[in-house]
């Protein structure tokens, strides 16, 4: 995940700052010099990370926190402010024109970022506020950009307009205005196309776009498993076109994390959002407090909470709340949990907005997302008799379902051991929210 090391780095730092009764202004630089060199192997701008360790500095070493009671978490309260102020300190959205007027939006950015598949999370995400959004084909060089296009506006439900690839990204632009003009849309999104690397080309057909229709909005889409050269694209494209915010893209990959941390420094345009996965869904407003609250291991519950509640049927908990108390839980109910995890970018992903979880570095193996995998393939191989009828799983049964998919037998056993536990103590659950005491069993989830 992004940030993970730098995280870890800036956790043991401060550790060391809490462990301290009183703190001198020679312990306050040695861990800032720890920060400087944990910002910069991330990846951050060598010039912000200077100048946003000198501002740090010069609120640490100052008397209020010196004569703090308990001045080791007063520097990391420093250090998280201006953590937020580096990344925009406020939320901001994309700014679109009030009722029917035609907002246009032109989507920026060099081949390989995702800027198509995010064009389409960015029509899902308005046509979920009460949009009427147009995606529009304006890619005519890269294969296969159009009915990629197609294909994600499909599963969006958001119409594509498309002239194919004989006509100019400018007269297609003007078209789809008019389009939309007819048909009722009142946002619409160029999906424009991206290169290898910047080059006056492609440079010259965005200002002629941008000359030729009223654009209000132009989003630039970055990747930020390119770290530093992420933050380059986007200081030259706010130098050339001009940009009005940025989407980072693959914030959930093997990525050090810094360009989110010295875009806004660099460009002065806002974060909108970050890509933390392939599915359509997987398009996160971007918080700056929440961000830095993830990044120094603090956690990141509304996040987590806002997650539970778009993908938590009500209707389907009250009902599993009814099994729960009747104590009629089974493995399709078992099965529905794994997916609503999955859905909420799984154990992983959620312990990582769990305050402290961070810290505890067995975390990801208690709750390996492979191993759901296999508990959720030792459940399909299940009949839905067995599935609806935990009990009925015998010697022979377990065997079959070991067969099917694909594992030694002792994993089939150690899942339906876990499970029965699971449902005893899902049993005493009532009687434990009613305030009886109820028996503290030794439960582990069972993945």
């Amino acid at each position: 995940m992004a940030f993970e090391s730098l995280s870890d780095k800036l956790q043991h730092v401060f550790k060391n700052l809490r462990g301290k009764g009183r703190l001198s202004e020679a312990d306050v630089k040695a861990a800032l010099k720890e920060v400087k060199m944990a910002l910069l192997e991330a990846d951050v701008n060598f010039k912000v990370v200077k100048q946003f360790i000198k501002t740090v500095q010069e609120r640490a070493i100052g008397q209020d926190v010196m004569n703090s009671l308990t001045p080791g978490q007063m520097v990391i309260k420093i250090v998280n402010e201006e953590l937020v102020a580096l990344m925009g300190s406020e939320t901001t959205e994309i700014s679109l024109l009030p009722g029917n007027e035609i907002t246009v939006i032109l989507m920026a950015g060099l081949q390989g970022a995702g800027k198509t598949t995010t064009t389409a999370k960015i029509a899902g995400k308005l046509k979920a506020k009460g949009r009427k959004p147009l995606l529009v084909a304006c890619d005519i060089y890269r294969p296969a950009a159009i009915q990629q296009l197609q294909i994600n506006g499909e599963r969006q439900d958001v119409p594509v307009f498309s002239m194919g690839d004989k006509n100019s990204p400018v007269d297609i632009a003007k078209a789809a205005l008019e389009h939309a003009s007819k048909n009722g849309n009142n946002v619409v999104i160029l999906d424009t196309a991206g290169r290898l690397h910047i080059d006056e080309a492609m440079m010259d057909e965005l200002a002629a776009m941008k000359a030729a229709v009223p654009v209000h909005q132009t989003i630039l889409v970055v990747d930020a498993m390119t770290g530093q050269d992420a933050v380059n694209v986007a200081g030259m494209f706010q130098e050339k076109i001009g940009i009005d915010g940025v989407i980072l893209t693959k914030l959930d990959g093997d990525t050090r994390g810094g360009a989110a941390l010295s875009i806004r420094a660099v460009t002065g345009r806002p974060i909108l959002y970050i890509g933390m996965g392939e599915k359509l869904s997987d398009l996160e407003q971007f918080y700056p407090d929440r961000m830095a609250s993830r990044i120094l291991g603090m956690g990141d519950v509304l996040s987590l909470i806002e997650k539970a509640q778009a993908e938590v049927d009500e209707e389907k908990a009250k009902e599993l709340e009814k099994k729960i108390r009747k104590a009629e839980f089974d493995y399709n109910d078992f099965l529905e949990q794994l997916h609503q995890i999955k859905n909420m970018g799984g154990m992983t992903s959620i312990l990582g907005m769990m305050p402290g979880m961070g810290q505890m570095k067995n975390a990801a193996e208690m709750v390996d997302d492979k191993a759901m995998d296999r508990v959720e393939a030792i459940i399909y191989s299940m009949t839905p008799k067995e599935r609806a009828n935990p009990d009925s799983i015998n010697l022979s049964r377990k065997q079959r379902i070991a067969k099917g998919a694909g594992v030694d037998i002792s994993e089939v056993n150690r899942i339906v051991k876990q499970f029965g536990q699971m449902k005893k103590m899902m049993k005493q659950l009532p009687g434990m929210m009613g305030g009886k005491p109820g028996k503290k069993g030794k439960f582990k989830l069972p993945f």
